[in-house]
């Protein structure tokens, strides 16, 4: 066999290497795909594969990229959802269909307190005696809520816009009815206020993010058109982090009313904060991942996060289209249970919404249920740790017989890109266009950043997860076979993003505070379409303690 002199050998590899750099620059030109871009996509995914298979992809990815070019020239607007539905339903799951509504324990006479301002911290129920009495009218409570929106919004960088023409509007007409006899029910003549991610006529629909600051969806998202048929009174579009994330919008960082040093967490943060510092009785924000747990923990309110597909998410900004849920946030577990009894049920709009009765029952008995307690999250140490110990107590002394449960044990940590996926396609084309660098958060850790990385998650890895979300819901569903409702840390813990991923109902409600005078939380967790049960425990155990009563005070 002749041997090639090292010479030619050598300017045998130049001279290929040079073919190879032309014929790569040549793609690059002509945009083709060539087996090295394949093979770096490889590298970035984990997977390998040989030249020859790789050069038999090259026509059908190819193909594959004009499609996604067809794709991306349709006009897709973020309100269109895709056409595969979430389904949170085990496969042996049974619906119940009694419908017997709320049933409330007798209020005692309420009266106008000595101090006005006394009035800011008044519970749904105690405001709509006194309207239902006539002891104070619709118009009047608007305008001192709005006066706190105006005095306190901008310390604590709470608000987006005061709707404040259209309150005045639907108080005079809430007294008028009253007045004429027709009297809707607990929230007739109520303030509120609503996280500005949902859409309202004549308004500013601002996503808390600089690139949507002037946007205007000129119709009412289907929870105002609701509460609006419950008689309540819109008077502000509360901040929520940009986009849904955390507490930092295109006006600033929303504060914490009990330290104004800190943020209010996310994203509904204005909501939190505005119930916390008595700026309204209640707000309606969403969650995805945590985005009422948190803010309702640092602010010391309420939170209800409902069984996934029981409010409509018509007219609400789309972060991700399988964990999206809307829920109240209020003064104590009885007043989310009187909300939250007007938003659910289907609108026509959203198909992901269950036409199921809500049950909610106040004179719950604790020796009846039984109640699961995360044992291995409960005894890891963590920040909330002595807090929750006397919550656990406290809930043995009303007589619950705790009984202790594991989470399943499967990979969930590894699922939470299921969210990021789907965020990046509600916003792609925000990445496209280059608008994202008009966000105010630019870090890693932070959506223009995230969208960008999602983009590279494959949609066979995507459609994996979800399978195994699958199992994490069949898992669940036995789990939920032993108890009727089980608590757990609000922040320690799988807890937060596995009941998020199987759709779970969610309670957190206060539970103490730190040494630095915050709040901090206990998270009560029910079977699916029986946030009564949740609602009536949480409610039960903040009539036992109390913390919820406290309020911080504000300087003007």
């Amino acid at each position: 066999m002749k041997r090639t002199s090292p010479k030619y050998f050598i300017m045998g590899v130049l001279v290929a290497s040079v073919a190879f750099v032309g014929y790569y620059i040549i793609s690059a030109e002509n945009n083709e795909i060539t087996v090295t871009d394949i093979s770096y996509a490889e590298h970035l995914l984990g997977l390998e594969f040989s030249d020859a298979k790789r050069d038999s992809m090259i026509d059908g990815l190819t193909q594959y990229r004009a499609s996604y070019q067809a794709i991306r020239d349709y006009n897709l607007d973020n309100s269109v959802p895709p056409s595969l539905l979430f389904n949170p339903i085990p496969a042996d799951f049974s619906f119940k269909s009694e419908r017997t509504g709320i049933q409330l324990q007798p209020l005692s006479d309420v009266r106008m307190p000595e101090n006005p301002e006394d009035l800011a911290f008044f519970s749904i129920r105690e405001l709509a005696e006194l309207i239902r009495t006539e002891k104070i009218t619709s118009v009047q409570l608007t305008e001192f809520y709005l006066e706190r929106l105006k005095t306190y919004g901008p310390v604590l960088e709470c608000v987006v816009t005061l709707t404040e023409e259209r309150a005045m509007m639907k108080a005079r007409e809430a007294d008028a009815e009253i007045a004429a006899g027709d009297y809707r029910g607990l929230l007739h003549g109520i303030p509120y206020g609503i996280k500005d991610l949902f859409s309202t006529s004549d308004y500013k629909t601002t996503w808390g993010a600089v690139p949507f600051r002037d946007q205007i969806i000129d119709n009412d998202a289907t929870v105002v058109r609701k509460l609006d048929d419950a008689g309540a009174v819109l008077v502000a579009k509360l901040t929520l982090g940009a986009l849904a994330w955390g507490d930092v919008w295109f006006g600033g960082k929303t504060r914490n009313p009990w330290d104004i040093t800190q943020g209010s967490s996310g994203s509904s943060a204005g909501s939190a904060a505005a119930v916390s510092a008595g700026l309204v009785p209640f707000a309606i924000g969403t969650e995805t991942l945590g985005s009422i747990v948190s803010p309702a923990t640092v602010n010391g309110v309420t939170g209800l996060r409902p069984t996934y597909g029981r409010v409509s998410r018509y007219g609400a900004m789309a972060l991700s289209w399988s964990m999206d849920k809307v829920g109240p946030l209020a003064r104590n577990a009885e007043d989310a249970a009187i909300v939250f009894d007007a938003l659910l049920g289907p609108d026509g709009k959203d198909q992901t919404v269950y036409d199921l009765p809500f049950h909610y029952a106040a004179d719950i008995n604790f020796s009846e249920l039984r109640i699961g307690y995360v044992q291995k999250d409960f005894e890891a140490d963590y920040p909330f740790k002595a807090q929750d110990s006397l919550a656990l107590v406290t809930l043995r002394e009303l007589g619950a017989e705790l009984i202790p449960i594991d989470l399943p044990d499967l990979p969930v940590s590894s699922l939470s890109f299921i969210l990021s996926a789907e965020a990046a396609a509600a916003f792609d084309e925000l990445t496209r266009s280059g608008k994202d660098d008009l966000m105010v958060r630019q870090v890693k850790n932070a959506w223009p950043n995230v969208f960008r990385q999602a983009r590279f998650i494959p949609a066979v890895e995507y459609i994996n997860a979800n399978r195994i979300r699958y199992d994490l819901i069949q898992h669940m569903h036995a789990l939920m076979q032993s108890v009727d409702l089980y608590v757990a840390p609000s922040w320690q813990g799988p807890n937060l993003l596995l009941t998020n991923l199987t759709g779970h109902p969610c309670v957190v409600v206060p539970n103490g505070f730190t040494e630095q005078g915050t709040p901090t939380s206990i998270s009560f967790t029910g079977q699916l379409f029986n946030e009564g049960n949740v609602l009536a425990a949480a409610y039960a155990y903040q009539k036992a303690t109390g913390h919820h009563k406290k309020h911080p005070e504000l300087s003007r």
